[in-house]
């Protein structure tokens, strides 16, 4: 059976194609800087590696370029749309309406547009994939994992806002939590790795959206990401935790109305406000030439990363290990090191040396005498939305 997973970010989507149950790679890839004219297309058949920078202006665009390539006589891996059986797709925000994998119906589609007021950046970019996938592929069944599913296991106290209690019994309003594919797939892989029954463990998934998750005994308990994904650290674009009252300053101060006060704090906030680039490496290359906007940005990155890791220690009672994932988690020592350093009074001392090796495979970055395992383990969220997807129709 082939499983196409398409994992749509707010400015990039990322796409596998599984052999399955044998959980065999067929071809992979990544649409990077969606929205610009300098877009990154990768494409790897495990023949022939692609790298293509051309102008991708929306999702849609992204994704149609990635069935031509599926489909290409030259690099393409399938004869015909119907060979590939599901395809699963990745949806951050499922509020109360979804706490398991679905199957995409008109129904499933409309709620997903109903919550789009809640993960503005993300949910329209994955009901795009939904509709443009229908259209590539209208033989295979189309499947939805949520990003808020993981955390359904978050107690109330820690997800209910101190608001009165009407706003959560009549209208929902609480924590839901993010990138719950990718936090529950790395805590699995960490549990197996320390080898313990019982475990106190820190998420960090560090992308283009930032979120980190206090794990306990392999169920969410905190998370920093709440009612939508702008809460927490400081992203890409994104805010992260601001003083609520900010909002109304710059709306009865500075004359915003609120679409522009929520487009201030979804698109022009985060790294690109602070140094007008969304791209970390673009920042760090900056950094190292001297930007001090640059310099002060990965400063105050790594920062709120610290306080939330002594935030969720304190929730743990305890620490066994961190773990750094995503895109920036997995490739950037310098956010890292940053992060790491000055925490001995959590057990975490890194060994540079380790910490500047690339690997694609799990491994520790701290010393040898380190209490507290600082690890670094690759997402694979693609393919625990393909295990999700296939174990639906299994049951």
């Amino acid at each position: 059976m082939q499983v196409l997973v398409l994992n749509s970010g707010s400015s990039s989507l990322k796409f596998q194609l599984f052999s399955m149950p044998e959980e065999t790679i067929i071809c992979s890839g990544v649409v990077e800087r969606i929205g610009f004219n300098d877009a990154i297309f990768k494409y790897d058949n495990k023949k022939k590696a692609i790298e293509i920078e051309t102008s991708i202006l929306n999702h849609r665009s992204a994704l149609k370029l990635v069935s031509q390539h599926l489909l290409s006589k030259e690099v393409g891996v399938i004869k015909s749309p119907d060979d590939i059986a599901i395809v699963g797709h990745r949806v951050v925000h499922g509020g109360k309406s979804f706490s398991d994998t679905t199957e995409i119906t008109k129904v499933v589609k409309d709620k997903i547009k109903d919550l789009i007021a809640l993960a503005p950046l993300h949910n329209p970019a994955n009901l795009e994939g939904i509709e443009v996938a229908e259209d590539i592929f209208p033989n295979a069944k189309q499947v939805a994992v949520f990003d808020t599913a993981f955390h359904q296991t978050i107690p109330e106290k820690a997800y209910k806002f101190a608001i009165p209690n009407e706003l959560l019994t009549e209208h929902r309003i609480r924590l839901y939590g993010f990138h719950g594919t990718s936090h529950k797939y790395v805590s699995e892989k960490a549990i197996e790795y320390l080898g313990k029954k019982e475990s106190k463990i820190i998420t960090i998934h560090l992308g283009n959206g930032c979120s980190m998750t206090a794990i306990k005994n392999g169920e969410s308990i905190d998370h920093s990401l709440g009612f939508s994904p702008i809460s927490g650290l400081i992203m890409g674009t994104r805010s992260g935790d601001i003083d609520a009252s900010v909002i109304f300053h710059l709306k009865d101060k500075l004359g915003y109305d609120l679409k522009q006060i929520n487009t201030l704090l979804n698109k022009q906030s985060g790294m690109l406000g602070l140094t007008g680039y969304s791209d970390l490496r673009d920042i760090e290359t900056m950094a190292e030439k001297g930007n001090k906007d640059c310099q002060l940005a990965l400063e105050m990155n790594a920062y709120r990363i610290k306080k939330y890791i002594g935030a969720y220690a304190a929730v743990l009672n305890g620490l066994d290990a961190i773990v750094f994932t995503a895109g920036i988690g997995e490739n950037s020592q310098t956010i890292r090191q940053l992060v790491c350093q000055d925490m001995d009074f959590f057990g975490l001392d890194l060994d540079k040396t380790k910490n500047s090796v690339r690997s694609k495979d799990i491994r520790e970055i701290n010393t040898e005498d380190s209490k507290t395992k600082i690890l670094v383990i690759p997402t694979n969220e693609e393919l625990e939305i393909a295990k999700q997807a296939v174990e639906l129709f299994e049951n």
